[in-house]
This record gives structure tokens, C-alpha cells and sequence, in this order.
């Protein structure tokens, strides 16, 4: 169920947005020890409950550099993922944006879609940036085939930067700039 006083602060139809709180522990512990998001993410580390509850505290902290936002189910009220943009560079007008959605039960719903959509909105509508940038393992092409759907392109490769499960895989640098966002999700 939705959390009692829970800030919506970007709403979408299916998800919205919201700071994460001390009382989603629980959930975000089992979401960072999923298998599957790790992999889809690159993390390697293994996160103890105490490193759980300390990395809450720290993205809980305002910091201009970075906005760290939970993937809400609207239906559900339940942790789905989260959406964060970091390196956020005010004189070049740019960030990256990292997503990850939780588990397989959750994903291929259109949640990890919406919720880039309102933080890109976010990025370009309010932060004023140019320029947003993600990468994206070469494995992963569901979220590329989204990526590509949102207007993102593609403008490199880090050959082998990641080592998983014995085997080197590489990954595909890609952006969006402001106008081409506008173009496509805000035309006239």
C-alpha cells in the first residue's frame, strides 16, 4: 500500500516519483540483492542491510549534484525501481541518467519508461540542462530498444568494461539533447 504522507513528486499514469524515505529499507535491501538487476546494472558489490540503511541516508541528503528519486507502483504503492540523474554539471548543462527497475516481475510493464520520460521532463524542463547521457550494457537490449524509443543515440562503445559471470561485455554510450527531447515528447 502507498506509504501514509508519501510526496508524489513527479506523477505519471501508471508510476510516480518520490523521495526515498528510512522506511523503504526493507524493499530497497531486496532490491539491490536482486540477481537480476545487478546484472542488468553491472553491480558486483553485495550489500548488507547496515550498507543499505547507510547508502538511504546519504541519497536522503540534498546535493545539487544529483536527484535520487523511487519508482513508485501507482497500483501498488511498492518500490518498482528508481530513476536517478547524477553528475549533474550546471556549466555544461548536462547529466547522466541511470535507471533500474526491480526484479523481472516488474519489468517489461512500461514503468521503467515513464519514469525516464518524467525525470528527462525534470532534466530539461526545470534543471535547464542540455544534454543528458546513460550507458547501457550491450546485452541488454530491451532497455536499449527503449532508449532509442525515448530519442536517445547512440555515440560510443567501451569495448569489454564489464566482467560478468566469466565473460567481458561492453557498453553503448548514449544521449539526448534538449531540442531533440522537445521534438519528440513535447511537440506543438
Amino acid at each position: 500500500m502507498e506509504k501514509q504522507g508519501a510526496v508524489k513528486i513527479f506523477e505519471g499514469k501508471h508510476i510516480y516519483l518520490r523521495a526515498i524515505e528510512t522506511d523503504d529499507l526493507d524493499d530497497y535491501y531486496v532490491y539491490l540483492s536482486d540477481p537480476t538487476t545487478s546484472r542488468f546494472t553491472g553491480t558486483q558489490k553485495v550489500f548488507s542491510r547496515q550498507a543499505a540503511a547507510s547508502w538511504i541516508e546519504t541519497i536522503s541528503k540534498p546535493d545539487s549534484s544529483r536527484v535520487d528519486l523511487m519508482i513508485i507502483s501507482q497500483a501498488t504503492g511498492r518500490l518498482v525501481g528508481e530513476v536517478v540523474l547524477n553528475d549533474i554539471d550546471p556549466v555544461n548543462r548536462s547529466a547522466n541518467i541511470r535507471i533500474a527497475i526491480a526484479g523481472q516481475a516488474n519489468q517489461g510493464k512500461g514503468c521503467g519508461t515513464e519514469a525516464m520520460l518524467l525525470m528527462l521532463h525534470h532534466a530539461f524542463g526545470t534543471l535547464n540542462l542540455h544534454r543528458v547521457e546513460l550507458s547501457v550494457y550491450a546485452f541488454n537490449d530491451r532497455a536499449i530498444h527503449v532508449y532509442e524509443k525515448l530519442g536517445f543515440k547512440r555515440e560510443g562503445v567501451q569495448r569489454d568494461c564489464l566482467f560478468w559471470d566469466h565473460q567481458y561485455y561492453d557498453a553503448i554510450t548514449m544521449s539526448i539533447l534538449e531540442h531533440e527531447f522537445r521534438k519528440l515528447h513535447m511537440p506543438d
